[in-house]
């Protein structure tokens, strides 16, 4: 917590100091993810969540040269609204923070500056992953990699269902990245509790998953947890339905020869528009959802 580059929030360092527990949130929802000012209702009612469970909320950004742990309402409010903000992944971190733009944290990038800081449990919507035809693309995206690398648990709705769901969870296997959803035996697929494929591993309350990551790290294994929590089922859309909207997504992404960190805000966008709203309320309701499990296993992790 000494890093010069690093920018911790009193209430957030204070919280740590004393083991309580602390929560961290990825910015790049608030300024890629949805439009404004549900972004920023959204980061705000997220943050709320947290400490309804008795977490505190550490929302994760860069600006001014540092990585901000911990944003103000009005600082929330900036990145919702601002058109200049990076799209920050590990490969960006470095240049972002030397020409001291402002930057919104992707999965990889938070987990990172959440470990830096001494935070162990993480909260999103759901991770990136192997994208469809990537046996051609090479297109990967950095949180796996960096799941594989730094201890941070990572609390989702599953694997973004843009995404190759079975190749990510084969490239998880194979990175020794523990994949565990809670209270089913099916993996979600974010919109959706149901994606057709089994979860290798299953937990159903937050106080097993706590003593799972104790007991990881505990005996030396680096890396994230996966931990995968279905949207509520009276939020949720139906797989079929989803994946009539993401296909036609999908080729028109490829027809408008969208690219890179492009391709997952064109198509949530892309699948929002055409589901009226359906599919953003969706991941609003997944993404509170996930807030609050996720303070409930800080706290039993605090114990």
């Amino acid at each position: 917590m000494t890093n010069s580059f690093l920018h911790i929030h009193p209430e957030i360092q204070q919280a740590l100091l004393a083991n309580k527990p602390v929560v961290a949130l990825e910015s790049t929802i608030i300024s890629h993810g949805m439009p404004y000012p549900k972004n920023v209702e959204t980061a705000l009612a997220v943050e709320q969540m947290v400490r309804d469970n008795g977490a505190v909320p550490a929302t994760i950004a860069m600006m001014d040269g540092k990585c901000f742990v911990g944003l103000s309402a009005d600082e929330i409010e900036y990145f919702g609204k601002a058109k200049d903000v990076w799209k920050v992944s590990l490969r960006d971190m470095p240049y972002i923070i030397a020409k001291k733009l402002y930057g919104a944290t992707t999965v990889a990038a938070t987990m990172r500056i959440a470990a830096m800081a001494g935070i162990k449990i993480f909260v999103t919507g759901g991770i990136g992953g192997v994208h469809r035809g990537a046996e051609k693309s090479m297109d990967i995206s950095a949180d796996l990699t960096e799941m594989e690398n730094t201890s941070v648990a990572v609390i989702s709705a599953g694997v973004k269902s843009i995404l190759d769901i079975e190749l990510t969870l084969e490239y998880l296997e194979t990175k020794g990245i523990p994949v565990v959803t809670i209270g089913q035996n099916e993996f979600p697929s974010f919109y959706s509790r149901n994606s057709g494929l089994n979860s290798p591993l299953r937990l159903d309350t937050p106080k097993e998953i706590a003593e799972m990551l104790q007991t990881k790290w505990a005996l030396g294994l680096m890396g994230s947890v996966l931990i995968a929590n279905p949207v509520p089922a009276h939020q949720e859309i139906k797989a079929d339905e989803m994946k009539t909207h993401i296909d036609a997504a999908l080729k028109t992404a490829t027809e408008q020869n969208i690219k890179g960190k492009e391709v997952t805000p064109f198509l949530l966008s892309w699948i929002a528009q055409h589901t009226d709203g359906e599919s953003l309320e969706a991941n609003i309701a997944l993404i509170k959802h996930n807030a609050k499990v996720g303070a409930e296993i800080a706290v039993e992790m605090c114990k």
